[in-house]
């Protein structure tokens, strides 16, 4: 199932948006920002509850 999403670009400060497939359980991987083509680490984080969060990090 996949879910929307926005981060904030830890370079630029530019809010993106993109996608995750929450079947994928926790993971983590490198996206390059749509702005300034800098490469951010997003981490994301599923719960229990089916929740998730996502944390956005400089590469």
């Amino acid at each position: 199932m996949e879910e929307t999403y926005k981060y904030q670009c830890p370079f630029c400060g530019e809010i993106s948006d993109s996608f995750f497939d929450l079947s994928e359980g926790s993971t983590s991987y490198i996206e390059d920002c749509q702005v300034c083509c800098q490469p951010i680490l997003l981490r994301f984080s599923v719960h229990m509850d089916g929740s998730f969060s996502v944390q956005a990090e400089r590469s």
